[in-house]
């Protein structure tokens, strides 16, 4: 039981990774291949891709923000399976730009993993759930206009998919990591973005 917890984030960049094909691919092929009903799945993947490299493509923080926003609000208020507009899955992703954030990713995924455990898991059902879920997406309201802040979408994306991480793997601990250091986001974005 122990290994099937700490393959989950491999797991799933194996799922998106096998979902590649041609020039590009959908949003929407990438929600049939990890589930309608994989809302952790689907933030973790959006989330990933927006702290990996290809984060340097114009309008992708602004987009996983809005992907995120939308599954969070599903799952507050207890919807089963995921719902996603047709402007969002009817876009389309590189596939080499893709496939080269997913092998980027491959090594911190394997350390972190290494790291996880079932911990703390009653952090992951309500009222608890409810504070973190509540607290992302106010942070998916400001990640659009991190943007024209270096580096900053890419740390807000980095602790959600922290947060989707500790969903995935039934670790309470990195829910609770996740919660610190999303409080420090706006610490993080001052330093780096207006400090001189």
């Amino acid at each position: 039981m122990a290994r099937e917890h700490t393959r989950a984030l491999s797991d799933v960049l194996d799922q998106l990774e096998s979902s590649a094909h041609g020039e590009s691919i959908a949003v929407q092929e990438v929600i049939e291949k990890l589930g309608h009903k994989s809302f952790a799945s689907l933030m973790l993947v959006f989330s990933l891709i927006s702290t990996s490299p290809a984060s340097a493509i114009p309008g992708i923080t602004a987009t996983v923000a809005v992907i995120v926003l939308i599954l969070v609000v599903q799952m507050i208020i207890g919807r089963n399976c995921v719902w996603l507009p047709d402007f969002i899955t009817r876009r389309h992703m590189s596939t080499t730009k893709l496939c080269k954030g997913i092998s980027w990713l491959r090594k911190p995924v394997r350390f972190v993993e290494r790291l996880l455990r079932p911990r703390l898991t009653f952090l992951l059902h309500r009222p608890w759930l409810l504070l973190p879920l509540v607290l992302i997406l106010a942070l998916t309201l400001f990640m659009p206009f991190m943007e024209v802040i270096p580096t900053s979408g890419s740390i807000a994306s980095a602790v959600i998919a922290f947060f989707a991480a500790g969903l995935l793997t039934r670790d309470g601990g990195l829910v609770l990591v996740s919660l610190i250091l999303l409080l420090a986001v706006p610490v993080a974005v001052w330093h780096f973005g207006f400090s001189a």
